[in-house]
């Protein structure tokens, strides 16, 4: 068997960080190709699955190999409580942006405007997955494969497609935007192409995306309350949609 850090060293580059057994899960759920994978405990990791995630048990079997703890620390930015790490190939753009494109849609995809906070993005992209949404896509300079992104989603970017494009560059379908000075989303059917923008956790909708949208739509709020959290209002959001025709998928 070949070294395991010599693995790492070799696909590190370019590889997307699992940081913990539950981000390792999920991206071996939804078919991401893990090169290595590594823990501190194999035999507690195992167990962890057996518990919690059967069905793919046997390919961590596979997969995991025990290091030292010191060895496990010097691989990540933040050492996870599970003490498990590994790395996965990112999934090529071309097909993100086939799967952005499709048409027609049964699922939404959701856009955020120049975000700003990575756990936010993290957060929201583990949301999208959990509705079945189609994808995620950011625009302005955050990353949505950051490192603290997937650790917040939990490795659910595997799920949905993520990506970062341009305003100008946004997949087709009724664009939905969520500003205070919309309309009460409560008397709106989202449909299942919607494409759902929300802005920036400081600044809102950009001028770009609030000229191009074709409707803009307010949460439910109590006067004098400012504002939500980003992954907040994409919730209400989803559950709208889902609970006004729309579903999570089962496949």
């Amino acid at each position: 068997m070949t070294d395991p850090l010599m693995r790492w060293r070799e696909h590190a580059g370019g590889a997307v960080l699992l940081d913990g057994f539950h981000a390792l899960k999920h991206a071996l759920r939804f078919g991401a190709e893990v090169p290595v994978a590594v823990t501190t405990d194999r035999r507690a990791a195992l167990a962890l699955a057996e518990e919690l995630a059967g069905d793919v048990r046997d390919a961590l079997d596979g997969l995991l190999t025990e290091v030292a703890e010191e060895t496990y620390a010097a691989l990540v930015p933040r050492p996870h409580p599970t003490g498990v790490a590994a790395l996965a190939v990112r999934p090529p753009r071309a097909a993100n942006l086939r799967a952005l494109a499709r048409s027609p849609r049964t699922a939404p995809v959701v856009v955020l405007d120049n975000p700003r906070n990575l756990g936010n993005a993290g957060a929201v992209i583990r949301l999208a997955a959990g509705f079945g949404v189609l994808g995620v896509v950011t625009t302005g300079t955050l990353d949505p494969w950051h490192p603290t992104v997937v650790r917040g989603g939990a490795g659910l970017h595997f799920a949905t497609a993520v990506e970062r494009l341009g305003v100008e560059e946004l997949p087709s379908g009724p664009l939905f935007a969520l500003d205070p000075e919309g309309e009460d989303i409560r008397g709106t059917e989202l449909p299942d192409d919607a494409v759902l923008a929300f802005g920036s956790e400081r600044s809102g909708l950009s001028a770009e995306l609030r000229a191009r949208a074709d409707h803009l739509l307010r949460l439910p709020m109590r006067p004098q309350v400012s504002s939500y959290n980003l992954a907040t209002s994409v919730a209400m959001t989803l559950y709208h949609w889902s609970a006004t025709g729309g579903a999570p998928s089962a496949s």
